[in-house]
């Protein structure tokens, strides 16, 4: 997915519309249908619209002369993107040529631009009844006239529906794109770069040549869980010296965009935030979503905020530096996903597993970016593992090994096969304190009125809010303890 333009602009990923643009029989409305459905969003074709609403065709809108249809087609599209309420719009070929669209375009759309070969389009359109398809030629000229507009007025060159859903999301998953985080962080205040010492060693000078001039601090975390806790989050607040315009950019695994994340959200009230995932977990799962937060003694992410980031820069080329132990914690989140959308997406090769990952959490997210229902479903296993983290006092036990545990233990009490977790993830029983295990379940964020709500796999998906009497739950968790 290629970037086109205005990386200055802060885009209110839960706000916007997403408009598609692209030469006519780019398959723009059937590809908006697909993302609508997914977004859970009313999708709207502006060229539809404009025949329902001026009880004409087309063609005899266009037997007016062309600047007639442009009148009433900016009109629409002006109605269309005045609605409070975010959709899914698929604009005709013609309507980046209007100024007035463009702009509209700018200022209340994520526009993305279905760059389908002439080719095709011609063979979608050359039988059709389009006024400006009667003339091969005429048509082929028409088409490379039209690129430059496209590009002038797209955010994002898209080919499919997971695109879309990135774009909408904010979120940019290319390969190399880490040399480009000075042009995709938003706004054009100063930055802070806050990592660790081992991802910083290793990327963080990459980072800061591409932030260039406004770069003003770099600021290093703890590595791991450590940098989740109420002392390491201090000292970052005390460091930083941003104003309102400043940025936030979080450079490393899920535990640093979780706590830069949580102070980015807290620091003056709110700043803008952009995490940089380097580690699977964090660009499958971890750095999606707007989720932050920090640990407690009681429990893993007790205390944190929503806090939307203006953009999320994912480089899968950031895995080649993984040790295999880090990339099996990742496979945990990619299996939990996999399992949740029914697709084995773990068989896939890094760059297309980590966009379709991606893709699958920031759709859940934009339907419901709080967790007041489905996003649920993606703590499948994790209510397990987060008990499991506390009682180990997240020492000698990854994330990532929990999850493997907590969804065996999920499975189980689905009635589901545990093969594919066994056979990928090899999860073994970790020796923890029981009764401590079995507290900070009881503590657990989705709990309700002290009563366990658990996310199951039924054989037609997910779902969640599952009361599950207390000793079965108690039974799986006692059989991912050794001893």
């Amino acid at each position: 997915m290629a970037g086109i333009r205005r990386a200055d602009r802060l885009d209110r990923a839960l706000t916007k519309h997403v408009a598609l643009i692209g030469f006519m029989g780019a398959g723009k409305t059937t590809l908006g249908e697909e993302v609508a459905r997914r977004l859970n969003r009313l999708h709207k074709d502006v060229d539809r619209l404009i025949e329902s609403t001026q009880k004409r065709s087309i063609p005899e809108i266009f037997a007016e002369g062309e600047a007639t249809f442009r009148e009433v087609e900016e009109r629409v599209v002006r109605g269309v993107l005045a609605h409070p309420r975010p959709s899914v719009v698929a604009l005709g070929g013609g309507a980046v040529t209007t100024p007035q669209i463009r702009e509209l375009l700018y200022h209340h759309a994520v526009t993305v631009w279905l760059d389908e070969d002439v080719d095709t389009c011609w063979a979608r359109v050359r039988e059709s009844d389009r006024p400006l398809a009667k003339d091969e030629a005429e048509f082929r000229r028409l088409f490379e006239e039209r690129r430059p507009l496209y590009a002038a007025a797209a955010d994002v060159v898209v080919r499919d529906a997971d695109d879309v859903v990135l774009a909408a999301a904010g979120v940019r998953v290319e390969r190399g794109v880490l040399r480009r985080l000075g042009e995709l962080v938003p706004g054009d205040g100063k930055v802070a770069l806050v990592s660790d010492p081992n991802v910083g060693g290793i990327h963080g000078m990459d980072a800061q040549l591409a932030l260039g001039a406004r770069l003003a601090q770099v600021y290093e975390l703890p590595p791991g869980e450590d940098a989740k806790t109420i002392g390491a989050l201090e000292r970052l607040w005390q460091d930083l010296r941003l104003d309102r315009g400043g940025t936030v950019v979080a450079l490393g695994g899920g535990c640093t965009t979780d706590a830069a994340g949580f102070a980015a959200a807290t620091y003056l009230r709110g700043i803008p935030w952009v995490p940089v995932p380097s580690s699977l977990v964090a660009q499958v799962d971890a750095a999606i979503g707007g989720k932050t937060g920090i640990d407690l003694p009681q429990g893993k992410n007790l205390v944190g905020a929503f806090h939307w980031p203006v953009r999320t820069v994912i480089d899968p080329a950031l895995l080649e530096t993984l040790p295999p132990a880090q990339r099996l914690e990742g496979m945990a989140e990619v299996v939990k996903t996999g399992l949740l959308a029914g697709e084995p997406l773990w068989e896939l090769p890094d760059d297309e597993l980590v966009r379709r990952c991606a893709a699958f959490k920031a759709a859940i997210c934009l339907r419901d970016p709080h967790d007041d229902a489905e996003r649920k479903m993606l703590n499948l296993g994790h209510t397990f593992a987060h008990a499991l983290e506390a009682a180990a006092g997240y020492e000698g036990l990854t994330h990532g090994q929990a999850v493997a545990l907590g969804l065996l233990a999920a499975l189980r009490l689905s009635g589901q096969d545990v093969s594919q977790v066994e056979e990928i993830l090899h999860p073994k029983p970790v020796r923890v304190d029981r009764e401590r295990a079995w507290a900070a379940m009881q503590r657990d964020k989705k709990s309700v009125g002290g009563e366990l709500r658990l996310v199951l796999l039924r054989d037609d998906g997910p779902e969640w809010d599952v009361s599950v009497p207390a000793a079965d739950v108690r039974r799986e968790l006692d059989a991912l303890i050794a001893g």
